[in-house]
């Protein structure tokens, strides 16, 4: 990922804070049958290891996980909010217009090698924790112990599960840091009055230094 230094993000707890909020990740490799890419929910575990270790599952059908046997490496990319950013919210554009449309953007990248999980003691501990990690803040969670365990274990016979050991971890919050205050200000006051995901992408704006 291209990261110009005013975008970048090193802060380990930002970095493990935007991927446990934006959990449904792009899983990109690439191997004999050329690149392959697919989108799974994942679970962080970021005491693990120097930069947390990813923990998610292929249904068994998706040739995508033979691509990954021997400890094969591969990108899991988490997206936050994003918008398009007219110039016409740049004062700038009114003083000499020399300004052009941009998209901003938050990311996150993480690499490392992929160990597959098939044994079902631990698909079930795997499974277990994205379920309560997703079902906590319901009034009566769900728990995978409340359906039978028979039905449970045809289940996990039909899934690949993963463990991703980070190795890299890169971060860009592409937020108009390079603008001017007064552009960014009026980035903000476009953003706010825009769409629920625009607002999102305002509302971060304003921590950034």
């Amino acid at each position: 990922m291209y990261t110009p230094a005013s975008f970048r993000q090193d802060d380990l707890a930002a970095l493990h804070a935007q991927i446990q909020a934006n959990p449904f990740a792009l899983l990109a490799s690439s191997g004999a049958e050329g690149v392959q890419a697919s989108h799974l929910p994942l679970l962080l575990e970021a005491g693990e290891g120097e930069f947390g270790t990813l923990y998610g599952h292929f249904a068994r059908a998706n040739p995508h996980w033979r691509e990954l046997q021997g400890g094969a490496e591969a990108l899991a990319v988490f997206s936050g909010p994003d918008a398009y950013i007219s110039p016409s919210w740049y004062p700038a554009k009114a003083e000499h217009g020399k300004v052009v449309p941009t998209w901003n953007y938050i990311a996150v990248h993480a690499r490392g090698p992929v160990e597959l999980i098939e044994d079902p003691e631990r698909l079930l501990q795997i499974v277990s924790r994205l379920s309560d990690q997703h079902e906590s803040a319901r009034p009566q969670p769900w728990a995978v112990s409340d359906a039978p365990r028979e039905y449970i274990d045809t289940m996990l016979r039909a899934i690949v599960g993963f463990a991703l050991p980070i190795r890299r971890l890169d971060g860009k919050w592409k937020l108009g840091q390079n603008r001017p205050a007064a552009d960014q200000t009026g980035v903000r006051d476009g953003l706010a009055s825009a769409s629920p995901r625009d607002r999102e992408l305002a509302a971060r704006m304003t921590t950034i230094d």
